[in-house]
């Protein structure tokens, strides 16, 4: 087996050091006779190319693929098309992982083809959220870590010519959101089979949350929304309405949780200073995710009617 790990990166160049550090530092077991990682830049401004070059002798097993700014979707593709591998390892930039991560995803991958007698199938590996940079691998699992997503690419392992007949990934998805799982539905309707795979675990850091980020993180919510509808002009089934939230069910979920907008990322901003001030980050973010949500709903059904959707 020859793995190929491919990173979409933009911007990350910080963490994406530490994030080839661990993937150099691989413990390989006897079903990996060879990997490599494929590094896409997505049109840093923040010099990662430059900085990748001169520090090519820490990375040994890094080859870089530059691209005009054209989102993880085109990064993603663009990976895979210089990939020498047979297998296909997705992780984000900002992803650290443990020394046994592609042992668990190889092993888990052969037995699954054994089992099934043909490869139709993918591992999806654990990915834990940390805002610690220095020791992000010291950070405990945690409930909201959990994921009921079928395919996303934070973490997973698919054979090469599986993955190709699939179609790739849809580069419609420019801005921010859901071309794994769109890619993730046409898997599904190929009967590829999701094989949990805990134990290849990945690190994914966020720096904490900082009131100067609470515009950014609404425009993602509305970018989230346009593409929701690409997706669903693709797969316009029930299944993906609820994956996109696109329901009455959610839009009056979010409107009684919010208070119908009283509870907005205006209103509580003292709370949110507040809780910051005090290391509580981490609960200010899931409460400003209580108006994300209505606002990211509310793009979505606005978005549709303007595109005559119901």
């Amino acid at each position: 087996m020859f793995v190929s790990v491919v990173i979409p990166t933009y911007n990350r160049r910080s963490i994406l050091e530490k994030c080839l550090l661990a993937l150099e530092q691989q413990a390989l077991p006897s079903e990996v006779e060879a990997y490599e990682v494929i590094v896409v830049d997505d049109g840093s401004t923040d010099g990662t190319p430059t900085w990748l070059k001169d520090e090519v002798s820490r990375f040994p097993h890094v080859r870089m693929v530059e691209q005009e700014h054209g989102g993880p979707a085109e990064g993603r593709n663009r990976g895979v098309d210089h990939a020498r591998g047979d297998v296909i390892v997705f992780i984000d930039s900002d992803l650290v992982v443990t020394e046994s991560f592609l042992a668990c995803h190889a092993r888990a991958l052969r037995r699954c083809w054994q089992r099934r007698g043909d490869r139709l199938c993918f591992t999806y590996g654990a990915v834990i959220n940390t805002a610690n940079f220095e020791h992000p691998t010291t950070e405990p699992h945690k409930l909201q870590d959990l994921s009921w997503a079928y395919f996303a690419t934070g973490n997973v392992a698919i054979d090469r010519e599986v993955l190709e007949r699939s179609g790739l990934f849809d580069v419609g998805f420019r801005l921010y959101g859901w071309e794994d799982l769109e890619l993730g539905e046409r898997l599904r309707q190929m009967g590829v089979e999701l094989v949990k795979c805990p134990e290849a675990v990945g690190y994914h850091w966020h720096p904490a949350l900082r009131l100067e980020q609470v515009p950014d993180l609404v425009r993602i919510e509305r970018e989230r929304a346009r593409m929701g509808l690409v997706f669903y002009r693709k797969h316009p089934t029930r299944r993906v309405r609820f994956i996109i939230q696109f329901t009455w069910l959610h839009r009056l979920l979010w409107e009684l949780l919010t208070l119908g907008g009283l509870l907005n990322e205006r209103s509580l901003r003292p709370l949110l200073a507040l809780l910051i001030r005090n290391g509580h980050s981490g609960l200010a973010m899931e409460l400003l995710r209580l108006p994300l949500n209505r606002i990211g709903v509310r793009a979505l059904f606005k978005e549709a009617a303007l595109a005559g959707l119901r």
